[in-house]
């Protein structure tokens, strides 16, 4: 999804043979150099290295794989043996030790259990060290985890791995680079956060900001670069990060999608952040992203109220309403100085002119936002005219409303990307530019209204010398015109028929929905935004404006009216028009009031509105839609991207299935399809999907459990982690249900006794749906005959994806972890997803 960073360490272990292979560590069974311990899996390595050129050794833990091999841990990374003589053991109090030939310890993972006797060490599956200590009286299951690798990382983040920060946490040294490629010493680049609230990534250069993510809003970190290259399926199938906040607690958790793909982060020593994969084909390690990117990048290039834009020269400029403070130093390129207002805000003063906001769209937002929890737009830019140290606010779906009070720094146009950053500056600064630009207005108004005359009328005067009259698309009463796309010039991709659909004037919609005002705006999403409209005539309409920057172009565009055209169903959303001029691509659906299920389902408050017989007949309403689509309708199609907030609410809470940009047509004999375009949102995905590209009806099914299990237990899946045994919302529930307490999962405003029936059945069903392999999943209609009771005998589900069970091996007595793990548009660190 970004560039490629070409970053080569040169790692390659020397002397790494086995010498009598072991599979654990006991306070009797040493690890001698250079024997080594493989996981079960044999992905990961445990055992001594060193570099050439040099007779250090370190302990650590290395990819397997012959020509991958890349170190993502180091335990004696500051104290090196310094000769072949080292020994990792057990001590007696269960601490991993390693030692020299003095029998000096020159590492230790120093921690206290004194209820341990006795302990084992385990390379486990996903990289993981572990140490697992039993008292006097234990059975081999119920030994405890004394200790883990993953909650002391080095440079490097591998899927599973899990940072829980409090306000005793040191935050800004959560990852710490090496100090060289061939030097794992703690280096001067370290990885953190400032802020368990308003979070976000920040690389520190010593003491000091190198590079910051900007605010996470759920979904992701709102000042990073994005770019739509072939990389950004990779970096959806690798991994993504997930974030939970509790109790002024944030947990970061990094969650790896294809484990052959081998992808981590990593912090480099020279203050990059990388997300790395093993490209088995070319064997070489790839970049699918990473950050710093470009020079605009870098913490405050550009000073206090200064604005860096990487396509311009020079790059960084002054905001408007401000001059540099030093213009000899920005004259030789030094812009760190910043700039200074030119007129004074007039806020508070006597007979000055109130101020005013400038919209600058696509921005970085400047370090130091405070988070005003629960307002909209409007309130938001009440609230910071009201303030008169308020300097800037922006609005984030998600996050809601942000203001600045401290001089802007670290601003950066992001374009594609970023959020509207209102810049607040006295109205003399506004009005200048209002007249300028209305001149402008005026005038290329005038001109075009003259040119587009002359060409309107010679078009048609030889449309009608030339076109037959039964070429002419019929008009609507109202007098649009019903046909094809074509007609508006998009191209080959066009040649589509839609029938009895509106084409309404580009004029017309800035008309309905006000100019598409904010506060009209009922949501965005990843290809533009949604705004409320009213005709004429009067009827309420949703226009879904697609971004000029967004991934959905004229095929997606013209493949989401293609299909919607041909489909009539009332759980399904109905689609009235579209749109099409110059660069505009515009929706135009039925107007629905109560938005989107999430609105409803993931709100504390809202969600009350939902009883039992309102979310049996939503569940119900979402798989008769998905039985028209896949059964009943003149075409079968598979939807790749149903989920909560793609199922619509009418009036009466109705649910009507959305967004169909990323459908698919399959043909009468066609059960599964393939691409190599894998999109979607992480946690809804099939693993087969995510994975390999493979998508069927049976990927929808899975996209169904998810939701089913989410309406049931009114849990976000992506936002659910439940930490005692590091299982997400599916992993949790199968916990439950095999041990038969399924209802402490069940959201309580639903959890009457009366229902109790009903609900187990659909989280039975749900769990079915999740399966990991999709031919042990039921088709729709059968999940339909199960809900209406037609079916009544269930089979047990199989465990589903995401979910990790711990067990003890018998022949060893050893704590060991099986895991069975899935895949990924989540993007996705809630919590911190790493090399």
């Amino acid at each position: 999804m970004f560039p490629v960073f070409a970053l080569l360490l040169y790692i390659f272990p020397i002397g790494l043979q086995y010498c009598s292979a072991i599979d654990i560590i006991t306070p009797t069974r040493f690890l001698k150099d250079p024997q080594t311990i493989v996981s079960d899996n044999s992905l990961f390595t445990l055992g001594f290295f060193s570099f050439p050129n040099t007779s250090n050794r370190y302990v650590g833990i290395w990819y397997t794989h012959p020509t991958a091999k890349e170190v993502i841990w180091v335990a004696n990374r500051n104290k090196p043996l310094t000769d072949s003589s080292g020994v990792l053991k057990l001590s007696v109090d269960g601490n991993l030790q390693i030692s020299n030939a003095r029998n000096e310890t020159l590492w230790s993972s120093n921690v206290t259990h004194p209820g341990a006797n006795f302990s084992v060490a385990r390379l486990l599956d996903y990289g993981d060290l572990v140490v697992q200590g039993f008292s006097s009286n234990a059975t081999r299951e119920n030994g405890t985890l004394i200790w883990q690798s993953f909650e002391h990382p080095t440079d490097s983040v591998l899927p599973n791995m899990r940072f829980t920060l409090t306000p005793n946490s040191d935050l800004r040294q959560v990852l710490q680079a090496w100090t060289g490629p061939s030097d794992p010493s703690e280096g001067r680049f370290s990885i953190g956060t400032n802020s368990l609230g308003l979070f976000q990534i920040i690389i520190y250069d010593g003491d000091q900001p190198y590079w910051r993510s900007g605010p996470w809003n759920g979904n992701i970190f709102i000042g990073t670069r994005y770019h739509n290259t072939g990389y950004g399926n990779i970096l959806v199938n690798t991994g993504s990060f997930t974030q939970q906040e509790v109790g002024g607690m944030l947990s970061l958790i990094f969650a790896g999608a294809n484990q052959t793909l081998l992808s981590h982060y990593v912090l480099t020593h020279k203050g990059i952040i990388a997300q790395r994969w093993w490209d088995s084909s070319n064997k070489n390690w790839e970049v699918s992203w990473h950050a710093p990117e470009k020079e605009c990048d870098t913490f405050g290039k550009c000073g206090e109220f200064g604005n860096c834009n990487p396509q311009t020269k020079p790059m960084c400029s002054c905001l408007k309403g401000f001059e540099p403070k030093n213009k000899e130093e920005w004259t030789r390129g030094n812009w760190t100085s910043g700039c200074k207002r030119r007129k004074q805000l007039q806020c508070g003063k006597a007979g000055g002119g109130q101020d005013g906001f400038l919209r600058l769209q696509m921005m970085k937002v400047p370090e130091n936002a405070e988070l005003n929890v629960g307002l909209n737009l409007d309130q938001c830019r009440s609230a910071c005219l009201a303030n008169c140290s308020c300097l800037a606010y922006a609005y984030d779906t998600q996050i809601t409303c942000l203001t600045w009070s401290r001089n802007l720094i670290d601003v950066a146009d992001l374009s594609p990307g970023g959020v509207d950053l209102y810049l607040r500056l006295p109205q003399s600064e506004l009005d200048d530019k209002k007249k300028i630009k209305t001149i402008i207005i005026v005038s290329v108004i005038c001109g075009t209204v003259v040119v587009a005359a002359i060409i309107w009328l010679l078009w048609r005067f030889l449309c009608r010398r030339s076109r037959p009259k039964d070429e002419v698309p019929p008009l609507t009463k109202s007098g649009k015109q019903r046909g094809t796309v074509d007609a508006f010039g998009i191209g080959d991709k066009s040649n589509v028929k839609i029938d009895d659909l509106q084409i309404l004037k580009f004029e017309k919609l800035v008309e309905a929905t006000d100019g598409f005002s904010e506060s009209n705006l009922l949501g965005a999403g990843g290809f533009g935004q949604v705004y409320k409209g009213k005709l004429k005539d009067g009827q309420e309409i949703a226009v879904k404006r697609l971004s000029k920057a967004s991934g959905q172009g004229t095929e997606e565009f013209m493949n989401e009216v293609a299909l919607i055209s041909k489909l009539q169903h009332r759980n399904l959303v109905k689609l009235l028009g579209c749109c099409v001029e110059g660069e505009e691509k515009m929706l135009i659906y039925e107007y629905l009031p109560n938005k989107s299920l999430d609105a409803f389902l993931f709100n504390p408050e809202k969600r009350e509105c939902l009883d039992w017989q309102k979310r049996y007949n939503i569940i119900e309403g979402i798989c008769r839609g998905l039985l028209y689509l896949h059964r009943d309708s003149r075409l079968k199609i598979i939807h790749r991207d149903l989920k909560a907030s793609n199922i619509l609410l009418d009036k009466d809470l109705n649910p009507k299935i959305s967004d169909f940009g990323m459908a698919r047509i399959f043909g009468n004999n066609q059960d599964q399809a393939c691409t190599e375009r894998v999109v979607g949102t992480y946690g809804y995905m099939s693993p087969e999907y995510a994975m390999e590209g493979h998508f069927s009806e049976k990927s929808d099914v899975f996209s169904l459990g998810v939701l089913l299990i989410e309406i049931l237990s009114g849990q976000k899946n992506n936002n659910f982690w439940y930490q005692e045994e590091s299982l997400g919302l599916l992993g949790y529930a199968w916990k439950l249900w095999n041990e038969n307490n399924i209802i402490s999962l069940i959201d309580p405003s639903i959890s009457s006794t009366s229902f109790q029936g009903e609900i187990i059945r659909c989280m039975n069903v749900g769990l079915l749906c999740v399966q990991e392999f999709a031919k042990d999943r039921p088709n729709i209609s059968t999940i339909i005959s199960i809900l209406v009771r037609d079916i009544m005998d269930l089979p047990k589900p199989k465990p589903p994806v995401m979910f990790a069970q711990r067990h003890i091996s018998s022949d060893t007595g050893s704590s060991q972890f099986t895991e069975q793990t899935s895949s990924t548009n989540y993007v996705t660190i809630t919590t911190l997803t790493s090399r």
